[in-house]
C-alpha cells in the first residue's frame, strides 16, 4: 500500500461535533476531502447547514445535524440520523466545547474577567456539561455502531495545551493592565479530556477502536495585537497557528496512517509545551 493510500477515507463516515467552529469547520472539510461522508454536528443548525451545503456544492458527501450534545435524546437522534443516511460510522471527532466566557459582572466587582476567586458557578457547570458530559454522551452513542460493524473506528478528542499545562495568565495583560484571565474550567475540562481519552483507549483493548487526542496550540482568530505578541513570544516558532495547521494531524489520527496508535496525544503547538 502506498503511503497516500493510508490517508484515504473513501467509503467511511465521520461525525464532527462543534462542526461550525474555527477548527471544527476545518476538520469537516479535511475529512470530506479525504473521501469520508461527513456529518456536521452543531447546536447552531443553520450554520451547520451552510457548511454542509458548501461541502456538497464542492462534490463531497455531507449532512448537517442540529444537536445539543448535553441532551441524551438529542445525541441519540443525531447518531441515528447519521446511520440512516450514511449506513455506518467510522470516525468521531469530539470538537465541541465552550469557549471561555467571562463573568459580565466582573468589572463592577473590581476584578478582571475570568478571575478564579469569583468565577460563577453557573458558568463552571455549563462548561462541565458541554466539555466533558457532552463528550461522554456523544462517544457513548457513537461507539455502539463502531462495535457493531466489526469493533473498528477512530475517536479523536480535541484537547488543548491548557489541558497539559496551567495557563500563563501573563499573556492577558495589555499595556501593563490585566484585561482577563483564562478561566479555571478550561484547564480542568481539557485535562479531563485527556483522562477520558486514556480511559477509553484502555477500555477498548482487544478491538480496533482507537481513541486519541489532538492538542492544538493557540490558533489565530482575529486576536488583538497585544495578545498575539504575548502568545507568540512563548512559542518556539514565534507565532500563533493558522486555522488549517491542525488538519494534517487530524487526518493522521482519523485514518489508517495511525493504525498503531491509541491512548495517545498529538500536540501541534508551535513548541509551546517544549520549553
Amino acid at each position: 500500500m502506498k503511503i497516500q493510500d493510508k490517508f484515504d477515507l473513501s467509503g467511511r463516515a465521520a461525525i464532527v461535533t462543534g462542526g461550525v467552529g474555527l477548527l471544527g469547520a476545518e476538520f469537516c472539510k479535511t475529512l470530506a476531502e479525504a473521501g469520508a461522508a461527513v456529518a456536521v454536528v452543531d447546536l447552531n443548525g443553520e450554520a451547520a447547514k451552510k457548511i454542509a451545503d458548501g461541502l456538497i456544492a464542492d462534490g463531497y458527501r455531507a449532512k448537517a445535524i442540529q444537536a445539543d450534545i448535553t441532551n441524551p435524546d438529542s445525541v441519540s437522534t443525531m447518531a441515528a440520523a447519521v446511520l440512516s443516511d450514511f449506513g455506518r460510522l467510522d470516525v468521531l471527532v469530539n470538537s465541541a466545547a465552550l469557549d471561555p466566557k467571562f463573568d459580565p459582572g466582573a468589572a463592577s466587582k473590581g476584578i478582571a474577567p475570568g478571575a478564579f476567586e469569583d468565577y460563577p458557578l453557573a458558568d463552571w457547570n455549563a462548561a462541565m456539561s458541554v466539555n466533558l458530559t457532552g463528550m461522554f454522551l456523544v462517544t457513548q452513542a457513537c461507539v455502539k455502531p463502531m462495535l457493531a460493524q466489526g469493533k473498528k473506528g477512530s475517536i479523536i478528542n480535541i484537547c488543548s495545551t491548557y489541558g497539559l499545562n496551567g495557563p500563563d495568565q501573563r499573556i492577558y495583560i495589555k499595556d501593563g493592565k490585566r484585561v482577563a484571565y483564562k478561566p479555571v474550567y478550561y484547564t480542568v475540562t481539557k485535562a479531563g479530556v485527556m483522562g477520558f481519552t486514556k480511559y477509553l483507549a484502555a477500555y477498548y483493548a482487544g478491538t480496533e477502536i482507537r481513541v486519541n487526542a489532538l492538542t492544538p496550540g493557540g490558533v489565530f482568530n482575529n486576536h488583538e495585537d497585544y495578545f498575539v505578541n504575548n502568545y507568540s513570544a512563548k512559542t518556539i516558532l514565534g507565532r500563533m497557528a493558522k486555522k488549517d495547521e491542525m488538519n494534517g494531524a487530524l487526518l493522521f489520527l482519523a485514518s489508517d496512517a495511525s493504525s498503531y496508535m491509541t491512548g495517545n496525544n498529538v500536540v501541534v503547538d508551535g513548541g509551546w509545551t517544549a520549553w
